[in-house]
């Protein structure tokens, strides 16, 4: 099993920006991330740190695997 590096939540909102997804909204502290094509939704708080099970989340909705969020920070 990786580990998942510990991230922002500014960073992971720009390491999605890097595969394809773009702001959509902003509530409160909650970024709302939309993709195209394949469609894909994704909220990300913007924190200062992101838990462990709350970034597992995002990146299983993203279909991105810890080692390609490496990549994209």
């Amino acid at each position: 099993m990786t580990h998942l590096p510990v991230v922002s939540g500014k960073n992971c909102i720009r390491a999605l920006e890097r595969v394809g997804f773009g702001v959509i909204r902003q509530v409160g502290s909650h970024v709302v991330l939309r993709r195209p094509d394949p469609f894909c939704q994704v909220v990300v708080p913007d924190h200062r740190t992101l838990d462990r099970g709350t970034l597992r989340s995002i990146l299983r909705s993203a279909g991105l695997t810890p080692e390609k969020l490496r990549e994209l920070l």
